[in-house]
């Protein structure tokens, strides 16, 4: 069966790449959902920083002055940012990075930018090392595996902000196989080791059926749309 793997680009900013946002179930027949990546947000040793609120208290007192790196103009990592922005009445000032993270961690490690905003298997090393400091997740609530890291949800209830990868087939794939392959897709996502070994890496899996994916998605578009159109009414000036 011909199928593909469709990630938390789902939301990208119009105009960013060819055929984006694409639709569900338009283009494609959801079959599950695989696994969700909060996103950790990191401050450079330098700033002496220890948690998100002397961030804002910072950011406060000196607008657009503290940097932020993310990884690419209207991806997960700048609505985020974006997002965190507005909930807190903050300025940053966005640095864009267009060759991955590690350049960008590259220059939060060196105190050249002050906060990075990442999924965690991408700052992993540099968060064990101490290189950088985790002072946040995007989760709903603390992750177990990172018991010392709050939540933001904990100053500004309800925020969350994920990158996730679900499931998908060709339209006009056969009921019984999307049938089938959910099912094998959920024996996957809910084996208790499975669960265990990438929860270490920040990945978190999720059994849904494909209407509940489909649910999903539609919910995270609806979501995340207020914070796409303030970040293209801000690129037409």
């Amino acid at each position: 069966m011909d199928t593909r793997w469709v990630l938390s680009t789902f939301v990208a900013l119009p105009g960013l790449a060819p055929n984006v946002p694409l639709q569900l179930p338009r283009d494609f027949t959801a079959i599950g959902f695989a696994a969700d990546n909060p996103m950790f947000i990191v401050a450079a040793p330098s700033l002496g920083i220890t948690k998100l609120a002397d961030v804002i208290a910072r950011t406060k007192a000196h607008p657009g002055e503290m940097s932020c790196a993310v990884t690419g103009i209207g991806r997960l990592t700048h609505l985020t940012a974006e997002l965190l922005q507005n909930r807190a009445d903050i300025k940053l000032l966005t640095v864009p990075y267009t060759g991955g993270p590690a350049h960008a961690i590259s220059d939060v490690v060196s105190g050249r930018v002050g906060l990075l905003i990442e999924g965690y298997s991408a700052i992993a090393g540099a968060v064990q090392s101490g290189s950088v400091k985790a002072i946040a997740v995007a989760s709903e609530k603390r992750l177990t595996e990172f018991p010392e890291v709050p939540a933001v949800a904990e100053m500004f209830p309800g925020f969350v902000a994920t990158g996730w990868q679900v499931l998908v087939a060709p339209i006009g794939t056969p009921e019984e196989i999307i049938r089938k392959a959910s099912e094998d897709l959920r024996k996957v996502v809910t084996d208790p080791d499975l669960k265990k070994t990438i929860a270490t890496r920040g990945s978190y899996t999720r059994a849904m059926s494909p209407a509940e994916t489909v649910a999903f998605v539609q919910a995270e578009q609806q979501k995340w749309r207020p914070v796409l159109e303030r970040i293209v009414n801000k690129t037409k000036y």
